[in-house]
């Protein structure tokens, strides 16, 4: 599904976990219901197992995906009104004295033929008017006569409506044309856009959740509009020019945050709704058993399961423990997905002390699914590590029953030779009774890194 720039979107951080696509989602069924605004959630990335399974559940669909914030050409395309080929030149002429714009002639199957603007109208002229007694002769009545593509630019170039304009605008400003066109996916006719437009296009509105760092930023931030950001994690927001509502709180889960504000206004979500928005308080919490958790969780997840367990919604007859068991279940393992796409699922990437860092994180039902995919799993960390232009990358292999984790390192850091976390005879690190990535793991690298 392409975007248009308009409107406000709500897009949480890229890799999403099950938090980030619910409180997307979640935030912006607020705006609109409580605010009448013209929100739309949306998502930076594919959606992992886990989240996959719950839109599944819920027999819902998910947001639409939003690559970078760079704005379009469909953006800034006015679909005028259209002639074709071998009609009269005075159809194209009509058209121009209504829309003072070039006139689109477009073949049959809707894909372009050329434009009439002034230019090409005046040298067609030149073709029926002159020195020629014949032609001091002829009215413009008999000149309008002509086809239409006796007096169409042929050489206008085109662009797709879904191509980012900052790829095209050295090519743009060397033109000496004014107008362009605009084609859909399969080459038809979508508008039409001026020189003017594309110097100054409509830019996206963002509201940022569960982020708020421009690494886990979508591309292009600062080609955007920043509005709001709703967020649990540590502060790393992106410079602003204008003053934005910003909230970051300590709770495990921005589900949490959302749902408070849903009660905060007098309203309760549907129960699908609700069923998302605890899904994704529920995988953040490690259903409620996760260092991060809080009492506001605990009274957050009770609101959200009166709303979701109701008869007759897709989770009836749920309770928060048996629905939490099936939701770490769908996301855990490492059988099911190749070695790349386990690292880079649930990744975010760092800055400390001039180094730069990765810690992606998987989520197990029992640590000795390891052994048998260590090899690969390392070696997918240095491809990783390589693509990025990182130092190290750290993946933290968690077992969600047990509570405990290993770390696999990329590389060897030094300033890691007093982590609390013991090696073991495989090389990796074992840290014990840790699960959390931002409340346990990153604040102890972030110590190591800085002495």
């Amino acid at each position: 599904m392409h975007l248009k720039n308009s409107g406000t979107f709500v897009i949480g951080h890229v890799n999403p976990d099950m938090d980030a696509i619910a409180s997307a989602v979640g935030y912006a069924w607020l705006l609109r219901e409580r605010d009448g605004e013209n929100v739309t959630a949306a998502r930076a990335g594919q959606l992992n197992p886990q989240t996959r399974w719950v839109f599944d559940q819920l027999q819902m669909e998910p947001p639409v995906l939003l690559t970078d914030a760079s704005p379009r050409f469909e953006a800034i395309a006015r679909r005028f009104d259209t002639t074709t080929p071998q009609r009269p030149l005075r159809e194209a002429w009509a058209i121009m004295n209504k829309t003072n714009s070039s006139v689109p002639v477009v073949n049959p199957d809707g894909t372009p033929y050329g434009l009439v603007s002034a230019m090409s109208l005046f040298q067609s002229f030149q073709k029926y008017i002159g020195a020629h007694p014949r032609r001091e002769e002829m009215r413009i009545g008999e000149i309008f006569d002509i086809p239409c593509a006796e007096a169409c630019d042929m050489e206008v170039p085109r662009f797709p409506a879904y191509g980012r304009i900052r790829d095209s605008l050295r090519h743009i400003l060397r033109e000496e044309r004014d107008e362009f066109w605009v084609l859909d996916d399969n080459g038809r006719y979508l508008g039409i856009c001026s020189q003017r437009d594309i110097l100054n296009p409509p830019r996206y509105r963002l509201i940022l959740v569960d982020h708020n760092e421009p690494g886990q930023a979508i591309g292009a931030l600062d080609e955007a509009e920043l509005i709001e950001i709703l967020d649990h994690h540590r502060l790393g927001n992106p410079p602003t020019n204008t003053p934005i509502r910003f909230s970051v709180d300590v709770v495990g889960s921005t589900c949490t945050l959302v749902s408070e504000r849903i009660s905060e206004a007098g309203l309760s979500a549907p129960p699908d709704m609700a069923g998302l928005l605890l899904s994704g308080l529920l995988s953040d919490t490690l259903i409620l058993t996760s260092p991060t958790t809080t009492d506001r969780d605990h009274t957050a997840a009770e609101r959200l399961g009166r709303w979701a367990f109701v008869g007759g919604s897709p989770l009836a007859g749920e309770t928060i423990q048996s629905y939490g068991e099936q939701l770490l279940d769908a996301g855990a393992g490492l059988s099911s997905r190749s070695a790349d796409e386990i690292v880079g699922a649930d990744y975010k990437q760092y800055e400390s002390n001039g180094l730069k860092f990765g810690i992606a994180q998987v989520e197990v039902t029992n640590l000795r699914e390891l052994t048998e995919h260590q090899n690969e799993l390392s070696e997918a960390l240095v491809k990783l590590r390589e693509r990025k232009g990182l130092d190290f990358v750290i993946l933290m292999v968690t077992d969600v029953v047990r509570k405990n984790s290993r770390l696999l390192l990329s590389d060897e850091v030094p300033q890691f030779d007093y982590l609390p976390y013991p090696v073991q005879d495989d090389g990796t690190l074992n840290a014990r009774g840790v699960v959390s990535r931002k409340k346990q793991l990153l604040p102890t690298v972030l110590g190591a890194l800085s002495g």
